[in-house]
């Protein structure tokens, strides 16, 4: 599969890169964002994969999060995909800021017109990883995932539904139970159908109570004043309940003055 660099740049002795590719899953062009540490001129390093939130796209991460720094220090490859299929031509799929470009929910969608597009699932736990795998050096038993918001849902539900895949996951102000939430219900509507049952394959809280046991270590930092917790959109409580019944541990932080934007606009 071919890959075509876009951007490369040194950052703290490695190299922030940008590769665009045609992607099978998702059946048009893809951006992703790399980060190489020093180390990954002499060895293969673990993989860490970043999931970004609403209205994102690869470079949302890269340019204002300032994590390079650690993945340097630390020795981590950290991959960062766009977060939906771009340019697809379908009708209403730029209509809105929380459905279609911009907001793929990391599902892959079983409805028309978006089941041949928008496959963000597939894409990230399948298509991505083998391309990494094959042109960088990764170690791919050591990967692990984590993301924020829309994307914290979406690194909880690849890490639930593919148990020993992932070494770790972490998530910052996740949505928690899409199947109860208003961004949820919009996006799982439109890219599932309209039976709710069919909605918790893709959902962290449903996924959790059926987890077969295998070890995942769990984070989910949470800023207190957080306007879509208070909101009703996150729901991190129905989790945290659900882990606990199944014994599945989690660590949650509530962190103080954190607000939901603040993390990546």
């Amino acid at each position: 599969m071919a890959l075509k660099q876009i951007s490369s740049n040194k950052c703290f002795g490695g190299l922030q890169k940008v590769f665009e590719h045609h992607s099978v899953e998702l059946n048009c062009k893809m951006k992703f964002a790399v980060y190489l540490p020093p180390k990954a001129e002499t060895g293969k390093c673990p993989a860490l994969y970043w999931l970004s939130g609403l209205t994102c796209t690869e470079q949302t991460f890269i340019t204002k999060s300032g994590y390079h720094q650690a993945a340097s220090e630390h020795g981590l490859v950290v991959i960062a995909p766009d977060t939906s299929p771009r340019g697809c031509n379908i009708k209403g799929e730029d209509e809105s800021w929380d459905f279609g470009t911009g907001a793929g929910f990391y599902v892959d969608a079983t409805e028309d017109p978006w089941k041949t597009n928008y496959r963000m699932y597939s894409y990230v736990t399948e298509e991505l990883p083998q391309l990494i795998n094959v042109n960088f050096p990764v170690d791919p038993q050591r990967m692990s995932i984590f993301g924020h918001s829309m994307g914290g849902h979406g690194a909880l539900i690849c890490a639930l539904k593919n148990p020993g895949k992932y070494k770790s996951v972490s998530a910052f102000a996740p949505i928690c139970n899409p199947v109860l939430c208003p961004w949820g219900k919009k996006a799982f509507g439109g890219y599932l159908g309209t039976d709710p049952n069919k909605w918790k394959a893709y959902d962290a809280t449903h996924l959790v109570k059926s987890y077969p046991g295998s070890q995942l270590d769990i984070l989910i930092d949470q800023g207190k004043d957080d306007q879509f917790l208070s909101d009703g959109q996150l729901l991190p409580d129905n989790f945290i309940a659900a882990c606990t019944e199944k014994k599945i541990p989690v660590v949650f932080r509530l962190q103080e003055l954190l607000l939901h934007c603040k993390l990546y606009y």
